[in-house]
């Protein structure tokens, strides 16, 4: 039922990261001052996520409150 900013202030008070595919996320919200840290995925396809796995369980581990990190995939 949450859309938007909505859906980010509550991603916010329960979770420290958030890891989406919404490339357009940083176009469509205002991320500065937020508590959370995003790590946008360029793709949702399951093999490639699957065969990147690691680089991304390490890229989460890394991120800091605040952070906005777009990964690039091979």
């Amino acid at each position: 039922e949450l859309k938007n900013g909505a859906l980010l202030r509550e991603a916010e008070a329960q979770f420290e990261a958030l890891v989406t595919t919404d490339q357009n996320l940083k176009y469509q919200q205002n991320l500065a001052g937020r508590a959370i840290a995003m790590l946008v995925l360029p793709t949702n396809d399951w093999p490639v996520l699957r065969r990147n796995g690691d680089l991304i369980a390490t890229k989460v581990a890394a991120l800091k409150p605040g952070d906005y990190v777009e990964l690039e995939l091979s």
